[in-house]
């Protein structure tokens, strides 16, 4: 013991560790998960042909970040929202559909980020042009218009409208993380959509699964109770899905 510790009587304290994740599988029924599409719609129709092949009658549940990088967001988007009433296909909102909302509420505030991270090209893919990262002010403003009129007030509302999560037994699906120390029915739209810095550094003690996309890796994977089948489509070609199961998940792939 050192000479501060006997002359204070500090003791040693031996601090529990964390539990690891262990809960098994779990969900309601099979179901498909498909990541992060990003204006690949040659790649997202490959990749809803082996679901059918797989699983014709399995729920299909789209991650978000359907917009951006890509060069076809405004026909991904078209062909997303034309299955909007189908109760097989679920879509969820990413951080670069939030993007794209701000932009429209608040061109000249939000205008430069999301250009930046892609907004030109789904500008471009609904005809929209005239418009370059150093745009500002009223170009800026035009282009907004311009995007709401392209999009239709009805995309626009199916946009605002979609779920931050869809959940199936111990499984629940998200477009960036979660808040592991918070049950999932509780965390905050924002944090599902963009995050959390302890998302891949704790395990969740409450037995639930994270399914997400939204950061890219090499190989999808599943350990640890997460599930990232983000594969960066619109970089790599590789566009990925998830067969969640009892007990095992599969990953398909473009």
């Amino acid at each position: 013991m050192s000479v501060l510790k006997r002359l204070f009587g500090i003791k040693n304290v031996t601090h529990p560790a964390r539990a690891e994740f262990n809960a098994p599988l779990a969900p309601d029924s099979p179901f498909f998960a498909v990541g992060d599409v990003h204006g690949c719609l040659p790649k997202m129709r490959m990749v809803l042909d082996q679901i059918a092949a797989h699983n014709k009658d399995a729920p299909v549940v789209f991650v978000g970040d359907y917009v951006d990088r890509g060069e076809q967001s405004a026909a991904v988007l078209r062909a997303l929202f034309a299955r909007r009433d189908d109760p097989n296909m679920i879509c969820l909102r990413g951080n670069h559909e939030d993007m794209l909302l701000d932009f429209i509420a608040d061109p000249k505030a939000k205008g430069t980020r999301w250009l930046h991270y892609g907004g030109m090209q789904t500008l471009a893919s609904f005809g929209i042009g005239g418009i370059s990262q150093g745009s500002k002010g009223p170009a800026l403003v035009q282009a907004a218009t311009d995007l709401l009129t392209a999009m239709g007030e009805n995309m626009h509302t199916w946009l605002t409208d979609l779920p931050s999560m869809w959940q199936s037994g111990n499984v629940a699906v998200v477009h960036a993380g979660a808040d592991p120390n918070l049950p999932v029915r509780l965390q905050a739209a924002k944090t599902l959509a963009w995050g959390h810095k302890n998302f891949e550094s704790i395990p969740r003690q409450d037995g639930v699964w994270v399914l997400h996309g939204h950061t890219i890796v090499r190989t999808p994977y599943a350990k640890n109770g997460r599930i990232a089948i983000d594969t960066g489509a619109y970089a790599t070609g590789r566009l990925t899905a998830a067969y969640v199961t009892q007990a095992d998940v599969t990953f398909l792939q473009t």
